[in-house]
């Protein structure tokens, strides 16, 4: 495959992964008592709700052919924590759904991987389609650990920075929001000259990722993309 059949494969479970790290955060807000993203028609899974030009096409193209690896953001799903029930644990329950979500959907894909090989075996017939399916979710696992690492990072506005404000003194946690104006200056800081810090954070990433390959590995058809 060359790298243009590889991100036209990648592309559709960045955008799913994307889309629902956003969903989640819309879904949690609600039940937290806020239905600013149900009445502004963003608590669906429809992609053109979510795209953003730079986050959901331009950044995901850029570091695909600049870095190798397909990332991005969908439109972030607007929430009002003034509408929660208990705006402590609505906080936190919000930040924490997108990343919940995208480990899940790596352990959902690491079974379809399974069941994909499976079913191959079963149906030699549908081995060379099960075979790209394949490919496609296990591209699928690493971004969606790699989405929820880095969604993790405790910098403003990124989810992990909601988390850290409430771990903080008052008056330490208002100066440490206030970083919020200056975050994406810090996230570009980090992406350009932070590669250290950024590989040491995505270390488990990386361990998990590796882990979950070894696994897979008896079950991974043969076929022209996987071997």
């Amino acid at each position: 495959m060359d790298k243009l059949q590889t991100f036209l494969l990648v592309a559709p479970v960045l955008l799913f992964s994307m889309v629902a790290h956003e969903y989640a955060h819309g879904y949690a807000a609600l039940k937290q008592g806020d239905n600013t993203a149900l009445m502004l028609g963003r608590l669906t899974f429809n992609p053109m709700k979510h795209i953003d030009p730079v986050l959901t096409v331009i950044m995901p193209l850029l570091t695909f052919f600049t870095m190798g690896f397909a990332f991005g953001g969908a439109k972030p799903v607007p929430v009002n924590p003034r509408l929660y029930r208990n705006y402590r644990r609505g906080d936190i329950i919000v930040s924490l759904a997108g990343i919940a979500t995208n480990c899940a959907l790596a352990v959902v894909l690491f079974g379809l991987v399974m069941a994909l090989g499976l079913a191959g075996r079963a149906a030699p017939a549908l081995a060379d389609s099960a075979a790209l399916l394949q490919l496609m979710f296990l591209y699928g696992i690493m971004i969606n650990l790699v989405l929820a690492a880095f969604n993790l990072l405790p910098i403003p506005p990124l989810d992990g920075s909601h988390v850290m404000k409430h771990l903080l003194p008052p008056k330490w946690a208002w100066n440490y929001a206030q970083l919020g104006r200056y975050g994406f200056v810090l996230l570009i800081a980090l992406l350009t000259f932070g590669g250290p810090v950024l590989n040491l954070w995505m270390r488990p990433v990386h361990l998990l990722n590796d882990a979950a390959l070894r696994a897979l590995m008896p079950y991974v058809l043969p076929s022209p993309f996987t071997s």
